[in-house]
């Protein structure tokens, strides 16, 4: 399988210096599982979309501290770039910004987090089971970083998990489309860096509730499962 990275993040802080990329994070998270991959890392913020993704048997779009709802030019050209995605049918996977991206570009819309800031582990209910998604129905625990969501679906997509401060947290538009507000891709270590760096500036309610939430750790595996079985199934 050769996947294309697409990375959205602009964070350029001295804290993201200290720590892997995200077009290093995916890659490694899909190397925990499928270690033969092959993948290619385009930088949309530095303006490197991909001519054609012909040859490639799935994309991935990641997340940023932009909002979907910004004016930057990358974010402009990312919408006719998801439709084309889409269109050919080729397997595309959102996680956090690239899930409200895909939402937005297909007819969705993306608002603030009603109750604020979700930082940590959180807890989401999932209520459909996908053909590529192991186990049943019921609580996962997923990695969580955001302030803005999902609030209306595009046409055609169905919510699988969510509760009730992001009800629309995993969607799926037929077997071409899986995207999650969560992120699969980080580490425990690397979310536990992020709580302590970010979660002061967000305020101490969210920096207490964020650390307390740490333990026991997201179900990562699981879902990284879940994400290699898709592009798998969709092919």
């Amino acid at each position: 399988m050769h996947i294309a990275i697409l990375v959205t993040n602009t964070d350029r802080s001295d804290f993201a210096a200290r720590h892997p990329r995200d077009g290093e994070k995916f890659t490694a998270m899909l190397h925990t599982v499928r270690p033969g991959w092959q993948v290619t890392v385009f930088d949309l913020t530095q303006g490197e979309f991909p001519g054609s993704l012909t040859g490639f048997d799935g994309a991935i779009i990641g997340g940023s501290p932009a909002s979907v709802n910004g004016a930057e030019g990358w974010i402009a050209q990312m919408g006719p770039m998801i439709r084309q995605i889409v269109a050919q049918g080729l397997p595309l996977f959102g996680a956090c910004f690239g899930h409200q991206a895909i939402a937005r570009a297909l007819g969705g819309q993306v608002a603030d987090n009603p109750g604020g800031w979700v930082l940590g582990v959180t807890e989401t209910q999932v209520a459909v089971v996908a053909p590529w998604m192991s186990g049943a129905a019921g609580v996962l625990r997923v990695n969580a970083a955001h302030s803005e969501q999902v609030v209306a679906l595009p046409p055609g997509a169905r919510v699988l998990a969510g509760n009730a401060d992001c009800p629309v947290g995993i969607y799926a538009i037929g077997t071409a489309v899986f995207a999650t507000q969560y992120h699969p891709e980080m580490t425990d270590g690397f979310l536990a860096a992020a709580v302590e760096a970010f979660g002061p500036k967000i305020g101490d309610a969210v920096h207490r509730s964020a650390r307390a939430s740490l333990s026991p750790p997201a179900e990562t595996a699981r879902f990284v499962d879940w994400v290699v079985r898709f592009f798998e199934h969709s092919r």
